[in-house]
């Protein structure tokens, strides 16, 4: 009877020790109700309470935790509708609010973060919603962190994990978007190409600007050349003004009998003259070329009015015989003696042109080529 009696003693203790004994774990806190009321909290580790008196109320976990948002459709400002869902990342600080000032706390977090987002998002237009997560977030993470302070609970963030809209929604959106995108290409070609014609004109200007400055230089250039061959025409001019008042028509007559020389001999070498027209005219020419010739030998004196000359056509430079008088012009395959002619004093760059012409009949005229002079032009001389 003893050994029954010690047993029951036995197990009663064991069944107070355990009782009275309570090991809290890390993270956690428990609530010690007596008689249903909270009188403490257990901290982690070893604890001791009152059997049969004491008892655990709730176990609370005091670490960070992560409450899901359930997905819900919300209408922003605009009238569309979207999907939203998201999570709250809150932690429990006062052990005995959050056992006792609500009933389900996680209940109440959900509940509580589902009507906020339906009142910032509703204020909001749907590109804003779409592109404002950031303020969505810290919008929320203030009116939850205000609304649970009550129960000792710190929300330490809010995060809006999904905003979507239905797919005719997005359908638009993505055609809106193509259709921005393809304005912003069309601008930036429109940009591009005016930003080619502005350099492309610039290129121009820059051109006309140095194509008109060449040509001026050009143009001063030629004005100074001008100016030069002017004074160098007027040097000669006075050279051979000097020369004639020195040595009178003799030196002026082979001034033009050069000058008619080299222009027959740049017409007769010319690339493209098949035909060299000759005129009866050289028998005048040879004559000067004749005097020039006696002129530059040292022949007879000449005075300001040319050499000497009798009435007839004989001796030195006289006048020639009248063309009726005169004899038949020779044969072109033989030349005729030449015959002095006195031109009338011209400047020296006065030079006679041959003309193409019929020929002129012995009693047409009486002047020669210079003027008052008589002629002795006879028929052309053709020669190919």
């Amino acid at each position: 009877m003893f050994t029954y009696v010690f047993l029951a003693l036995l197990v009663l203790v064991v069944l107070v020790f355990f009782a009275g004994v309570k090991t809290v774990p890390q993270g956690q806190v428990w609530t010690v109700e007596r008689f249903g009321a909270f009188t403490t909290m257990l901290q982690p580790g070893l604890n001791f309470i009152i059997p049969f008196i004491d008892g655990i109320g709730r176990k609370l976990n005091v670490q960070e935790q992560v409450l899901e948002i359930p997905e819900q459709s919300v209408i922003t400002r605009d009238n569309a509708t979207v999907a939203v869902d998201g999570i709250i990342y809150y932690r429990v600080m006062e052990p005995e609010k959050a056992a006792y000032q609500v009933a389900n706390l996680g209940v109440a977090l959900s509940t509580l973060a589902m009507t906020n987002i339906r009142a910032v998002i509703g204020e909001m237009e749907l590109d804003a919603t779409l592109s404002s997560r950031e303020r969505i977030n810290s919008q929320l993470l203030t009116i939850l962190d205000g609304a649970t302070m009550p129960w000792g609970v710190k929300v330490s963030r809010v995060e809006i994990r999904k905003i979507e809209p239905p797919e005719n929604l997005i359908r638009s959106m993505n055609l809106q978007m193509t259709a921005e995108r393809e304005r912003r290409a069309v601008v930036a070609r429109a940009d591009g190409d005016r930003e080619a014609a502005i350099m492309r004109a610039e290129g121009e200007k820059q051109a006309l600007v140095l194509a008109a400055e060449g040509r001026r230089l050009a143009a001063v250039q030629d004005a100074e050349a001008r100016e030069r061959l002017a004074q160098a025409e007027a040097t000669a001019t006075r050279m051979v003004s000097e020369a004639a008042t020195a040595h009178g028509e003799s030196a002026l007559r082979y001034f033009i009998a050069d000058r008619y020389v080299r222009a027959f001999q740049a017409m007769a070498s010319a690339p493209n003259s098949r035909l060299v027209v000759v005129p009866m005219e050289a028998v005048s020419l040879a004559g000067g070329i004749a005097q020039a010739m006696e002129l530059l030998k040292g022949g007879p004196d000449t005075g300001p009015h040319g050499p000497s000359s009798g009435p007839s056509g004989s001796g030195g430079g006289g006048l020639p015989t009248p063309r009726g008088t005169e004899p038949p012009p020779p044969h072109p395959a033989t030349p005729a003696e030449p015959t002095p002619v006195t031109p009338r004093p011209t400047t020296p760059s006065a030079m006679p042109t041959p003309i193409v012409t019929a020929p002129i009949p012995p009693a047409a005229s009486s002047a020669g080529p210079w003027g008052g002079l008589p002629s002795t032009r006879g028929p052309w001389d053709i020669r190919s």
